[in-house]
Protein backbone atom coordinates (compact mmCIF):
# COMPACT_ATOMS: atom_id res chain seq x y z
CA UNK A 1 0.00 0.00 0.00
CA UNK A 2 1.38 3.41 -1.13
CA UNK A 3 2.34 5.66 2.00
CA UNK A 4 2.30 9.66 2.30
CA UNK A 5 4.43 10.15 5.68
CA UNK A 6 4.70 13.32 6.91
CA UNK A 7 7.24 13.69 9.78
CA UNK A 8 9.21 16.65 12.06
CA UNK A 9 11.57 14.97 14.49
CA UNK A 10 13.54 17.73 16.67
CA UNK A 11 16.53 17.31 19.27
CA UNK A 12 15.53 18.35 22.79
CA UNK A 13 18.37 20.31 24.76
CA UNK A 14 20.61 20.97 21.55
CA UNK A 15 19.84 24.66 21.06
CA UNK A 16 17.28 26.79 19.24
CA UNK A 17 19.48 25.92 15.71
CA UNK A 18 18.34 22.03 14.53
CA UNK A 19 19.55 22.34 11.06
CA UNK A 20 22.53 20.65 11.66
CA UNK A 21 20.29 17.35 13.05
CA UNK A 22 17.53 17.85 9.97
CA UNK A 23 20.53 17.83 7.33
CA UNK A 24 21.59 14.14 8.58
CA UNK A 25 18.19 13.21 8.18
CA UNK A 26 17.86 14.27 4.46
CA UNK A 27 21.43 12.48 4.08
CA UNK A 28 19.73 9.06 4.94
CA UNK A 29 16.06 10.67 3.27
CA UNK A 30 18.28 11.10 -0.05
CA UNK A 31 19.86 7.52 0.44
CA UNK A 32 16.58 5.78 0.46
CA UNK A 33 15.58 6.75 -2.98
CA UNK A 34 12.22 7.36 -1.78
CA UNK A 35 10.22 10.61 -3.48
CA UNK A 36 10.40 12.99 -0.55
CA UNK A 37 9.60 17.16 -0.27
CA UNK A 38 11.04 19.27 2.87
CA UNK A 39 9.39 22.07 3.97
CA UNK A 40 9.65 24.59 6.31
CA UNK A 41 8.29 22.23 9.37
CA UNK A 42 9.02 18.62 8.50
CA UNK A 43 9.59 16.59 5.30
CA UNK A 44 6.89 13.95 3.17
CA UNK A 45 8.30 11.06 2.21
CA UNK A 46 6.37 8.67 -0.43
CA UNK A 47 6.63 5.06 -0.57
CA UNK A 48 5.57 1.71 0.93
CA UNK A 49 4.86 1.22 4.61
CA UNK A 50 7.93 -0.29 5.31
CA UNK A 51 10.05 1.55 3.61
CA UNK A 52 8.80 5.09 5.10
CA UNK A 53 8.97 3.80 8.34
CA UNK A 54 12.51 2.35 7.85
CA UNK A 55 13.06 5.57 7.07
CA UNK A 56 11.82 7.27 9.65
CA UNK A 57 14.09 4.75 12.49
CA UNK A 58 16.84 5.73 11.08
CA UNK A 59 16.85 9.01 11.07
CA UNK A 60 15.49 8.58 14.75
CA UNK A 61 19.14 6.42 15.47
CA UNK A 62 21.38 9.44 13.72
CA UNK A 63 19.69 12.09 15.70
CA UNK A 64 19.96 9.54 18.85
CA UNK A 65 23.77 9.42 18.59
CA UNK A 66 24.28 12.26 20.70
CA UNK A 67 21.24 13.74 21.65
CA UNK A 68 19.86 11.92 25.14
CA UNK A 69 16.00 12.94 23.55
CA UNK A 70 14.09 13.22 20.62
CA UNK A 71 10.80 14.38 19.39
CA UNK A 72 9.05 13.35 16.17
CA UNK A 73 5.22 13.67 15.37
CA UNK A 74 4.32 11.49 11.90
CA UNK A 75 0.87 12.09 10.01
CA UNK A 76 0.16 8.95 7.73
CA UNK A 77 -1.83 9.35 4.40
CA UNK A 78 -2.38 5.55 2.68
CA UNK A 79 -4.36 4.87 -0.48
CA UNK A 80 -3.95 1.55 -2.02
CA UNK A 81 -3.32 1.84 -5.44
CA UNK A 82 -1.93 5.43 -5.85
CA UNK A 83 1.28 6.57 -6.61
CA UNK A 84 2.91 9.76 -7.48
CA UNK A 85 1.03 11.86 -5.01
CA UNK A 86 3.82 13.99 -3.87
CA UNK A 87 2.72 15.91 -7.02
CA UNK A 88 -0.85 14.77 -7.96
CA UNK A 89 -2.28 16.04 -4.88
CA UNK A 90 -0.95 19.44 -5.18
CA UNK A 91 -1.46 19.91 -8.39
CA UNK A 92 -5.39 18.82 -8.04
CA UNK A 93 -5.87 21.10 -5.76
CA UNK A 94 -4.14 23.82 -8.04
CA UNK A 95 -6.43 22.73 -10.70
CA UNK A 96 -9.51 23.91 -8.70
CA UNK A 97 -8.31 26.77 -7.83
CA UNK A 98 -7.30 27.94 -11.67
CA UNK A 99 -3.94 28.62 -10.73
CA UNK A 100 -0.28 27.64 -9.53
CA UNK A 101 0.69 27.45 -5.91
CA UNK A 102 3.85 28.38 -3.66
CA UNK A 103 5.41 25.06 -3.05
CA UNK A 104 8.22 22.91 -3.47
CA UNK A 105 8.20 20.63 -6.23
CA UNK A 106 11.34 18.35 -8.13
CA UNK A 107 13.49 20.21 -5.91
CA UNK A 108 12.24 23.66 -7.33
CA UNK A 109 10.79 26.46 -4.66
CA UNK A 110 7.96 27.79 -7.35
CA UNK A 111 6.35 30.98 -6.29
CA UNK A 112 3.30 32.94 -8.28
CA UNK A 113 3.43 36.18 -6.48
CA UNK A 114 5.17 38.75 -8.44
CA UNK A 115 6.71 40.62 -5.39
CA UNK A 116 8.36 37.81 -4.29
CA UNK A 117 10.61 37.76 -7.18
Amino acid sequence: MAVLLEFSMTPLGVGESVSEYVARSLEIIEASGLDYRLHAMGTVIEGEWDEVFEVVRRCNEAMSADCDRVTCSIKIDSRKGATGRLTSKVKSVEQKLGHTLKSTEAGKSTQTDASAS
